[in-house]
């Protein structure tokens, strides 16, 4: 008998033990954490990299933009090819590329090198979710998934909270080549296990691939946020202009490919709900305050107070435990009262801590920026888990299974334009405070603080569009029947 029959075997026979699927998961996991994790742990090494490579904010943003929307790219095709060729065949090849990449990366001796070869890396990271999920629903019952489903919730929780934490003690104890390095042997056990426990399953037919959308999607996004962060030096540039323009023009070839092919890459035809509209338009919206946030705390503690890349990652911890702490609760309160309330209070506090940090300067106490943390972790933890699933009671009832590939793909897009206008305005508000008062770290602290005030504006704005999101109505029924039974 197979290590694959073994572990199937429990769930044919109608005996489950968590026991049994222990290897398979732990592969799943491993595959998880380590792509997960990797989502931050370049942050805190911003600062050096920047130095060490010898280039600007604009060109590294590339390291994070190029990364992001490999993933955005082939998230929506990982269906089509698990149904191709197997879910366990998918999955250790999206393991190899990762860590493929993940090794290139440490190895990489210009700023050029390093942005290939961590699109190398997105191209593997963005399907390890979608399948790792997918996996998951295979090994156990309909009646366990829940539990099961509990334990996949580990790397999601303890990944991002590890991820600047791990990479300011590699940068400071050992070299910025660990904080790639370190997801090979986690690649490596993750193929290991995979090979030898998952199920092997031999795929089947499949719909046609929307060849149209896998192509002009990447190509659309990819200029758009070119020109976005080009503008951060003058947004009259014709380099920006014209790639805003061919991006626009591409985008909506694309927009009127998906909604003519029978089996879009994405669904875009969910648009037509209003309450979805409304939904994922402010999910984006936070998305970009939030990533772009926690992306320029770290530059403003190690460029202008000057701590260590560890120092900065144990102070970023206090937003992930805040989000840890405010999530389940955020959870629970939305089955009672909807997103509406929920929502305006996280934004509020979100709001409220981006404000504190447009008072930032040179000589800010520490204490307020931890406060700020807290406050930004709290409002994520209040906000996002709750407006996800809001996102998905709003879709039409039709395209719900759709609606999961459209919504994480648009979002890691998000974040790419998120990275590149917040990088691109902060480095033009620095240089504009420069040749106004010199160069200084006073004037570096002026343009993070006129930044975080833009990021504060856009948080209020969001509050005020919370107070239109609505209940879906198939979720006002089963509140009133939830109502009529208590």
């Amino acid at each position: 008998m197979t290590a694959s029959e073994t572990v199937a075997s429990p769930k044919k026979s109608g005996v489950f033990s968590l026991r049994a699927i222990l290897a398979p998961m732990l592969a799943i996991i491993c595959g998880m954490i380590m792509v997960i994790m990797d989502g931050t742990i370049v942050n805190v090494a911003i600062p050096t990299l920047v130095e060490l490579f010898s280039t600007n904010l604009i060109t590294f943003q590339w390291v994070i933009t190029g990364y992001t929307l490999a993933m955005a790219a082939v998230i929506p095709v990982a269906g089509w090819l698990t149904d191709r060729f197997g879910s366990k065949r998918i999955f250790l090849l999206t393991i190899i590329l990762f860590t493929l990449g993940s090794a290139l990366c440490s190895m990489a001796q210009s700023i050029e090198q390093l942005i290939a070869f961590r699109i190398l890396q997105g191209l593997g990271g963005g399907m390890v979710a979608p399948i790792g999920i997918a996996l998951v629903f295979k090994l156990a019952p309909p009646e366990r998934r829940g539990t099961v489903l509990g334990m996949l919730g580990i790397p999601m929780l303890v990944a991002p909270a590890l991820g600047p934490i791990l990479s300011g003690w590699l940068m400071q104890e050992a070299s910025w080549h660990w904080i790639f390095l370190i997801n090979v042997p986690v690649g490596t056990l993750a193929l290991l296990l995979g090979h030898k426990f998952l199920v092997n399953d031999k795929g089947r037919n499949s719909h046609p691939l929307d060849y149209v959308g896998v192509v002009l999607a990447p190509i659309a996004f990819a200029l758009l946020t070119y020109g976005l962060s080009e503008s951060g030096n003058s947004w009259s540039s014709s380099t920006a202009i014209a790639a805003l323009a061919a991006g626009g023009v591409l985008l909506l070839l694309f927009i009127i490919a998906e909604l003519r092919h029978p089996y879009p890459l994405l669904e875009l035809r969910v648009f037509r709900s209003s309450p979805f509209n409304r939904s994922i338009v402010m999910l984006w919206i936070v998305q970009i305050t939030l990533f772009g946030t926690m992306l320029l705390i770290p530059m403003y503690l190690q460029n202008v107070r000057g701590i260590t890349p560890f120092e900065s990652g144990l102070m970023t911890l206090a937003h992930a435990l805040a989000a840890g702490i405010a999530n389940p609760f955020g959870g629970r309160m939305f089955d009672r009262i909807g997103i509406r309330p929920l929502a305006f209070i996280g934004l509020s506090l979100i709001a409220a801590a981006l404000f504190i940090l447009t008072s930032i300067t040179t000589a800010t106490d520490l204490f307020i920026v931890i406060v700020s943390l807290i406050l930004l972790g709290l409002g994520t933890g209040f906000t996002m888990m709750p407006l996800n699933t809001h996102i998905l009671s709003s879709a039409p009832p039709h395209l719900v299974s759709r609606v999961t590939p459209l919504t994480t793909s648009t979002q890691q897009i998000v974040i790419s334009f998120g990275a590149a206008s917040l990088a691109g305005y902060l480095t033009s508000r620095i240089a504009w405070h420069q040749s106004a008062s010199g160069h200084s770290l006073k004037s570096e602290a002026m343009g993070f603080a006129d930044t975080f005030l833009l990021a504060a504006c856009i948080a209020s704005l969001c509050v005020g569009l919370s107070l239109f999101l609505g209940r879906p109505q198939r979720e006002q029924i089963k509140q009133s029947e939830r109502m009529k039974g208590e």
